[in-house]
């Protein structure tokens, strides 16, 4: 089995989030970065579970600078065998997508594997849009997959429920929760990732279809008022003067 797992980079959830330059671009000083969450800890631990039971190999790819080469070399270290990297800094979830489409359309890949989301943003935008430039079937959202012979059997919680699917040849999916278990690289794994190798590619031209005008912090959030349950007047008039509906 030839597997994808496409990868980002995020700030540490602990981080203090500000923007610089009018809003216009995300201050990077003092933040700690790591590697996307639902991309690790599911997508790519899943992926590398497969390759273990049924062979095959596991790469992973990432759109962005020499920065983010240690992310890469940890998902190596889980256990991915090699890596691609895009040299770019990413303007949109488009562009990732459309320079990830470039390098699996000429790889054959059985399945692509991505994060149900990214933690900066949580736009969910690059599965859907990778699966239609490739014309692959999509599956969001997925917790739980198994592959036997040519078919893939996935599941997903929907309203009320469980869906099941079956399909048989290569498709996209975006990693949920429960996919896989988190996997913390071992010395051994770590190693090894310093010989594997890394593939670094230019990007191809995107003709965007958005523009970044800005970004804006959320207001802090303000503290609960307490009102006795005996002063109904009073939260009436709370609720008709000072109470917002978001």
């Amino acid at each position: 089995m030839k597997t994808l797992v496409c990868i980002s980079k995020t700030p540490d959830t602990t981080s203090k989030i500000s923007f610089v330059d009018g809003g216009k671009n995300f201050n990077s000083d003092g933040i700690s970065f790591i590697m996307n969450p639902y991309d690790e800890w599911y997508a790519l631990v899943r992926a590398v579970e497969l390759k273990e039971k049924m062979g095959g190999t596991v790469t992973v790819i990432n759109v962005g600078d020499a920065s983010n080469d240690l992310v890469i070399r940890k998902a190596l270290a889980i256990g991915a065998d090699d890596a691609v990297r895009v040299n770019a800094n990413a303007p949109s979830s488009f562009f990732v997508a459309k320079q990830i489409a470039e390098i699996a359309k000429k790889e054959n890949y059985d399945l692509i594997f991505l994060g149900k989301e990214t933690i900066d943003y949580n736009g969910a935008e690059v599965g859907a849009q990778l699966a239609e430039l490739l014309d692959l079937p999509f599956f969001s959202f997925v917790n739980h997959l198994e592959v036997d012979g040519q078919t893939n059997i996935l599941k997903r919680e929907i309203e009320g429920g469980e869906e099941t699917i079956k399909i048989s040849g290569p498709c996209v999916i975006s990693a949920a929760k429960d996919l896989a278990q988190q996997r913390i690289p071992n010395m051994q794994g770590i190693m090894m990732s310093k010989r594997k190798p890394l593939t670094v590619v230019e990007a191809v031209a995107v003709e965007e279809l958005v523009s970044l005008i800005t970004h804006e912090l959320p207001l802090p959030k303000k503290g609960v008022t307490l009102v006795s349950a005996d002063n109904v007047d009073e939260l009436v008039r709370l609720l008709h003067e000072e109470a917002k509906v978001i």
